[in-house]
């Protein structure tokens, strides 16, 4: 992040320009704090990507799973299809072929039941990846718009240190509170999001 680097450097020099406590030291002291703060801010979310991708992944992997459990269950009920059709045609069959179509039938039911139950567990963890997926997602956002809002608080801040216009340092102010209070929800696993603006920017 060299630009922060830079504003912070920018607004240290400007407060050393300056005798005493001025409005370039509180802008100083307010870029290093906002800086510092969204560079925790951004390793917490880097961490949350991964985790995304790691969920996004187990989700694709289960739903493919899931499919191939679906077409063994298709297979094995088609099979007791057949069995059943030839069961019914085969009137002058032996007892003992009856038996043995008995006994396949038997089998297949058997695995289309296994496979309908393998199927239902694997479909809770495709959809519980996908939750957690979800649930990281809503931070995720929180970060990038604490980002956005620090970032543009640095940036007015170090105009108004080149200016040393006092409406601008609490214009900063606002969007330097948006940031926090958004980072501090990512971190704190606050449900703070605001939708329409993470609609506009995604």
């Amino acid at each position: 992040m060299p630009e922060i680097s830079d504003a912070v450097s920018e607004a240290v020099e400007k407060a050393g320009e300056s005798e005493g406590f001025s409005l370039n030291s509180l802008i100083a002291l307010l870029v290093a704090l906002l800086a510092t703060f969204m560079a925790v801010c951004n390793i917490k979310d880097g961490n949350i990507v991964q985790a995304m991708s790691q969920q996004q992944a187990r989700a694709v992997d289960q739903w493919a799973y899931y499919q191939a459990k679906g077409m063994k269950q298709n297979l094995a009920e088609s099979m007791v299809d057949q069995l059943t059709i030839q069961k019914e045609e085969g009137a002058s069959l032996s007892p003992a072929a009856q038996a043995l179509l008995d006994k396949k039938i038997a089998v297949y039911s058997a695995q289309v039941k296994k496979y309908a139950q393998e199927k239902e567990g694997i479909r809770k963890q495709a959809e519980g990846a996908q939750a957690e997926y979800d649930r990281l997602n809503v931070h995720d956002d929180q970060f990038d718009m604490s980002e956005a809002g620090l970032s543009i608080s640095i940036a007015l801040l170090g105009v108004s240190a080149l200016t040393r216009k006092k409406w601008l340092v609490g214009f900063a102010l606002i969007f330097a509170l948006f940031g926090v209070v958004l980072g501090l929800a990512g971190f704190l696993g606050w449900n703070l999001h605001p939708d329409a603006l993470a609609r506009v920017l995604s």
